[in-house]
Order: C-alpha cells, then structure tokens, then sequence
C-alpha cells in the first residue's frame, strides 16, 4: 500500500509538472510566432491549467474507470470553484473587473446545464461524448474570435502579458513541448493505476476517488497560480484560470469517457455531484456580480465557498 501512494504521490508531481512545462513550451512558441498575449492566455494556457485533468480522464477511460474519469471532471470544478477561489479569496478578497470574464461566465453556465442534461439519464452515449468535444473545439475558436476583439483597456490583456514567458528559444521551446506530451501520459497512467488500487483497498467507489484525491490532486496547480495571481495583484488572471479550466474540463475531460468508454455511469453522479457542480457555479456568478455591484469575492464569501467543500467531502464519505 505504501508503495502505491507513494507512485500516486510521485505520478501527481511529474503530472503537474509536465503540464506546467508543456504550457510554457507551447506559449513560449506561440509568442515567437507573432500570436498575441491574450489569445495564448485564452486558448493555450486556459487548455493546459485542464491538461492534468484530460490525460488522466483518457487514461481512466482506456483503464475500463470511465467513472473515475466522470468523477475527475466534475470533481475538478467542485474543487476549483470551492476549494481553490474558496482559499484565494481567504487570502485576498478576488477583484472582478475584466469584461472578458463577464462574457466568459455564460459560457461556464450553459456548458454546465449541457453536461447536467446529458449525464440526467445516467447513461454516456458516445454521441454525448463526440457532442461535448466538438463544443469544445467551438468554444476555442470563441475564445480566439474574442480575444482579438477585446477591450484595449480590459486589465486582463495586461496580466495576460506578464505570464507569457520571453526570450525562450524555438528549439527549446518544441523541446519543453515535447517533454511535456511525453511525460503527461505516462505519470498519468501510473497516478491513475495507483489511485484505483488505493480506492479498491479501502472500499471506495471509482467515483469517489475521481471527485476525491485525483480531482484535488490535479487542481493543486490551480489553487497555487491563483494564490500567487492574487497576490501579485491579477484577480482577473487568477479567476480567468478558473473560469477557462472548468469550461474545459466539462467540455473536454468529461467527453473523453463518453467517447471512450460510453455506456452506464454511477447514478450519484448523475442525481448528485452534477447538480452541486452547477449550484456552486451559479452562486460563482452570484458572487462575482452581487447586487451591490462590487464585483468582489470578499473573505466571508470564500470562507463559504471552502466550507462548503468540506461540507461535500464529508457527504460523500458519510
């Protein structure tokens, strides 16, 4: 036993950190080729804060743990939202400002209304999969229409700027890039068949693990970018890290166990965690844009926010 959380321990740190270097390879190169800040943050770095998530969901599906890929998904954005901007606004109350996020926060809404209609009757179609990847690769092209017609003054062009690395190289570039497509599936494999061993040793359910220790796992690297966003002064950065990766991890993690290995899934997480998933969105949205018109995540909303993590955690294992 010691041995498999070990592996899983290890395959968590090579994941995040292969997608870390995968990004910077990708924007790095990206930024020679005359792409612009906002766009690569938009597209690029928005699809790799969610690349932990989509490597280990396809792994889990080729593994036969479809669920534990559905529970990855939807776990992910519990955590993000709860968890993650939960803490972050503990640390230093989250600013929302960027008119990008505000047309953003529909996208998240509807695309969180498809994922709960389709996993409704409880049964993943591949057709529902290839659907919600083929919105996915929509969603991109919207997000790259969006970033050349953005305000000249939206504050997140600026944060956008300042996390693009500068002065690296093509050749190595391509190389972080190819280290990262190398080094992502592999750790996920072994994070994956570690985290199915340690479930069926103490009776946890595949859904479990997935909504549980992988999808805290992978969303670790969210929670530290977005402590440090905050702290250097990029709210609308940090909450547009959220906001793109749960758009992703709906669109694109969750379509992979549909396509992959489509049929029944755990009725929990159809009657249960999709509809926590949407409530906490909605009150996300609530909160970002109250009627007092702050457009403010203060203190007291994040501790609620994290209390109702640990509410969640403890309903699932009660």
């Amino acid at each position: 036993m010691l041995i498999q959380i070990a592996i899983f321990i290890v395959g968590l740190i090579v994941l995040s950190w292969s997608a870390d270097r995968f990004v910077y390879g990708a924007s790095a190169l990206a930024k020679n080729f005359g792409i612009a800040p906002m766009l690569i943050g938009l597209t690029i770095v928005a699809m790799g804060s969610s690349a932990p998530e989509i490597v280990v969901a396809a792994t889990a599906s080729l593994n036969g743990s479809a669920d534990t890929a559905v529970g990855n998904a939807i776990g992910s954005n519990i955590t993000n939202i709860a968890l993650v901007l939960g803490i972050t606004a503990l640390v230093k109350p989250l600013l929302v400002s960027s008119g990008t996020l505000k047309r953003e926060f529909p996208i998240l809404l509807i695309v969180s209304g498809i994922a709960v209609y389709i996993l409704s009757d409880q049964n993943f179609s591949q057709v529902e999969g290839i659907t919600l990847l083929v919105l996915f690769v929509f969603t991109i092209g919207g997000m790259a229409w969006l970033s050349l017609r953005v305000d000249k003054d939206d504050p997140l062009i600026d944060e956008n700027e300042l996390e693009i690395p500068n002065d690296v190289s093509n050749s190595s570039a391509i190389m972080w890039v190819i280290i990262g497509l190398v080094t992502l599936p592999l750790s996920a494999h072994f994070l994956v068949e570690s985290a199915v061993f340690i479930a069926k040793h103490f009776g946890i359910s595949d859904l479990v693990i997935g909504l549980t220790i992988i999808a805290i796992g992978t969303s670790l690297p969210e929670l530290a970018a977005c402590v440090a966003g905050v702290l250097k002064g990029e709210d609308d950065l940090a909450m547009g890290n959220i906001i793109g990766s749960n758009i992703f991890n709906i669109l694109a993690v969750l379509g992979m166990p549909g396509v992959i290995a489509p049929g029944l899934i755990d009725a929990d997480a159809a009657n249960r965690d999709m509809y926590v998933m949407l409530a906490l969105t909605v009150l996300l949205l609530l909160f970002s844009f109250n009627l007092r018109g702050t457009r403010r995540i203060n203190r007291v909303e994040g501790a609620f926010l994290l209390s109702c993590f640990f509410a969640y955690q403890i309903w699932l294992f009660a």
